[in-house]
C-alpha cells in the first residue's frame, strides 16, 4: 500500500480549483433532488473542470458544453463525469477522496470512453491532484495502484489522433435491436417531467397512437443535444427514424425538436446532413415559430454521413454508417 501511494505521489499533478469551478459545481449540485446526488454531481463537475484546465494547459482541444456532464438532464439521470475531446472521443474524469485507494467506475461509463483520468480531492476543495490514467475498465472498482502516469495519457491521446476511435452510429444494427449508448426511445425521454413538451400535439396519447400506427419495419431513436441554448436551460432532441426500402436502400428521417417549456426552437438552429467528404448534402433552419425542423433522404448500405446541429458558433456533430 505504501509503495503504491509513493508511486502515485511521484507522478501526480496538483492543480488549483478556481472559484468559478466551485460556484458552477454548487449550482449544478443545487439542481439535484437529494444531498447524496448533489455531492456526486459536485465532485463530478469539479473533476471535469480540473481535467479541462489541465488539457487546456497542454493545448489539447476540449468541448465542455458538448459533454454529458454539462447536460442538466444527463447529470440528473446518470453518474457521468465525461469531457468531450473533439475528433478523439469522450474522456471520463472520476473523482476520489484523499484517502481512497479504489475509484468507483459506473458501468454506464464503460463504453464510448477513450480513457479515464482519476482526480483526487481533499475536504477543502481548494486544489485537486490528477493521480493518473487508465485506458479502459470492465469493473466498477479500479485500484489506484493500477493507474498509469499522465505521460502515458498524453501518449495515448497521440495514438488516438493518428487512428481515431470510431464513433460511428451503426444504423444497420438498429434493425436488430442494438443501439449505441445515448440513443433512447422517444417515449422514455418525453416521459421525463423536465423534457415533456408543453404543447398538445406531442402528448403521451399522441405518441402512443403513433406507435400503434407505425409499421414494425420503422425504427426510431432519440438523443438529447445540448448547444448551451439559454432558454430555460433546455436541450433539443434529435430523432432519427430509419426504415428499409425494397432496393436495399434505407430511408432516413431526421427531426430536431424543442423540449419541455421551450415551446419553439430558437430561430436560426440548423439541422444539416453532411456526406462522407464533409460537404453539405441537406440543410434545414428553424424559423420564429417552429416546434421542430426535419430532413429526409435515402442511403446505400455501408454509406457514411454526418448530422450537424448548430446555432451561431456552436455545433455538435453525430456520425452515422448505414
Amino acid at each position: 500500500m505504501n509503495n503504491s501511494t509513493h508511486q502515485l505521489d511521484d507522478f501526480a499533478l496538483t492543480l488549483p480549483i478556481p472559484q468559478l469551478a466551485r460556484i458552477t459545481a454548487q449550482k449544478f449540485a443545487n439542481q439535484q433532488p437529494n444531498a447524496e446526488k448533489a455531492e456526486q454531481v459536485r465532485l463530478n463537475t469539479l473533476a471535469v473542470w480540473v481535467v479541462n484546465d489541465y488539457l487546456e494547459m497542454m493545448d489539447i482541444p476540449t468541448n465542455l458544453q458538448a459533454s454529458d456532464s454539462w447536460n442538466p438532464v444527463m447529470r440528473l439521470c446518470g453518474n457521468v463525469a465525461d469531457l468531450e475531446l473533439p475528433s478523439v472521443g469522450r474522456l471520463e474524469c472520476r473523482p476520489v477522496h484523499q484517502h481512497q485507494e479504489i475509484c468507483f467506475i459506473p458501468p454506464e461509463t464503460w463504453e464510448e470512453r477513450v480513457g479515464y483520468l482519476v482526480v483526487q480531492f481533499d475536504e477543502s476543495l481548494q486544489e485537486a491532484r490528477l493521480l493518473g490514467f487508465i485506458a479502459s475498465v470492465a469493473t466498477e472498482t479500479l485500484p489506484l495502484k493500477q493507474l498509469q502516469p499522465l505521460e502515458a495519457f498524453i501518449d495515448h491521446l497521440g495514438e488516438l489522433r493518428q487512428s481515431p476511435v470510431s464513433s460511428l452510429v451503426n444504423l444497420s444494427q438498429w434493425f436488430t435491436g442494438i443501439f449505441e449508448a445515448g440513443w433512447q426511445t422517444i417515449e422514455s425521454l418525453w416521459n421525463l417531467p423536465e423534457l415533456r413538451p408543453v404543447y398538445a400535439f406531442r402528448s403521451t396519447e399522441t405518441l402512443e397512437l403513433n406507435a400503434l400506427n407505425q409499421p414494425e419495419s420503422i425504427t426510431k431513436r432519440a438523443k438529447l443535444i445540448d448547444l448551451g441554448i439559454q432558454i430555460l436551460n433546455q436541450p433539443v432532441m434529435l430523432i432519427v427514424e430509419i426504415s428499409p426500402e425494397k432496393d436495399r436502400q434505407t430511408s432516413i428521417h431526421l427531426q430536431l425538436h424543442a423540449t419541455g417549456n421551450q415551446i419553439y426552437l430558437p430561430p436560426g438552429v440548423h439541422l444539416t446532413v453532411l456526406d462522407s467528404s464533409g460537404a453539405v448534402f441537406l440543410d434545414a433552419q428553424s424559423r420564429k415559430s417552429d416546434n421542430y425542423i426535419q430532413l429526409q433522404f435515402r442511403g446505400e448500405p455501408t454509406e457514411q454521413f454526418s448530422v450537424r446541429v448548430a446555432i451561431n458558433d456552436t455545433s455538435i456533430t453525430e456520425h452515422f454508417r448505414i
